[in-house]
């Protein structure tokens, strides 16, 4: 999914030290899905295995007020739904149907489901009426968006089972990007209207980042501790990060500079054409969300105690903490925040959707 919004202009470095909480909005358990809001409404998937959490909710994004929820209690929705012409698309960890689900989004009401042979932890993308997505039975689907009828699929290699894969494919100039989380360690590129391979890169360990595609380059991490910034077209390797510790969060890219968190507790701000640091910043705790960018703030959902930061893109400097509940978890910290006119969102172990914004 998109980790920055251009269009963001009232919350900017002046102002997002001012956060206060707008609503909170509960749901039946531990949200480890990150929303997405499309049309004044915000979708989001609490779900954690093993716990009576699941399906999707859609509250008011204006208000926090229950709209509908879909799904059972043991339909967990741990990748962030896509929302597209009306549609809400996403998986979940049934173990027993093991469906990818399209819902209508103003009513919460079926459109089709399509069983696939295992988890679907994988964020999905839509683009020109086809929604795609990653299983963890090693395939990567394409699915025509208004009826649910399989286009292709495409192999990667065995899956391992949670936390793996938690890749969500990335889509740019024809090219769809995801990485296998399985242990050949590798990024696919495929042709996203065909599904045929169009060049892999092996890592030096699984490969459970999300990709980020701009400007010709791709941006991925491995749980070896590198980021690699990869030509798009090819494949080559252009520049790999210093070692540091294993990510699995999906890189943000803003003006020229790539913002990613890793295990060792940091957020990282790197050169994207070089990969030359530029700053980073203690956020107190490992976490698995990743960071969003808006107007010139990084914002990103970690720390040991759980809270949102507001961070000066340009230098790292502080702008705000402001807490979520979300601190020692027994699976860390994975919903990351979005920020959608004036008001940041993020979801939190506790249960409950937070809103931040200015009063």
């Amino acid at each position: 999914m998109k980790r920055s919004n251009p269009y963001e202009n009232i919350l900017n470095v002046n102002n997002a030290g001012n956060l206060q909480l707008l609503w909170t909005s509960p749901t039946s358990g531990g949200i480890l899905s990150s929303p997405v809001v499309a049309n004044g409404i915000l979708y989001v998937g609490p779900g954690n295995p093993g716990v009576s959490a699941g399906g999707i909710y859609a509250v008011d994004a204006n208000t926090g007020a229950f709209l509908w929820t879909y799904g059972s209690p043991f339909q967990d929705v741990i990748g962030s739904p896509a929302v597209a012409n009306g549609t809400v698309y996403f998986g979940n960890t049934d173990t027993l149907n093991q469906n990818f689900f399209a819902v209508n989004a103003a009513t919460g009401l079926p459109v089709w489901t399509y069983r696939t042979g295992n988890w679907v932890v994988s964020s999905p993308v839509t683009a020109n009426g086809v929604v795609y997505t990653l299983s963890n039975d090693g395939n990567v689907y394409a699915f025509k968006a208004s009826s649910g009828i399989k286009l292709w699929s495409y192999f990667t290699g065995n899956q391992q089972g949670w936390p793996n894969p938690t890749s969500s494919p990335a889509l740019a100039n024809g090219g769809l990007y995801v990485g296998s989380g399985s242990h050949d360690n590798s990024l696919y590129a495929l042709n996203a209207r065909t599904g045929a391979k169009l060049w892999s890169f092996t890592a030096g360990s699984l490969v459970t980042s999300s990709p980020a595609v701009a400007n010709g380059f791709v941006f991925v991490g491995a749980n070896d501790g590198h980021l690699y910034a990869l030509d798009a077209q090819t494949g080559a390797q252009i520049w790999t990060s210093d070692n540091l510790v294993g990510m699995e969060t999906a890189p943000a890219l803003a003006n020229g500079v790539v913002y990613f968190c890793a295990e060792d507790n940091f957020l990282y701000a790197l050169n994207a054409k070089t990969g030359a640091l530029i700053w980073n910043f203690n956020i107190g705790g490992w976490t698995r969300s990743s960071p969003a960018v808006a107007n010139g703030v990084v914002y990103v959902h970690g720390g040991d105690l759980g809270s949102l930061f507001a961070l000066n893109a340009r230098t790292g400097a502080l702008l705000g903490t402001y807490p979520t509940n979300d601190g020692f978890t027994r699976w860390g910290i994975f919903s990351s925040p979005a920020v959608v006119d004036g008001t940041v969102y993020v979801g939190s172990e506790d249960g409950n959707v937070y809103a931040f914004g200015l009063k």
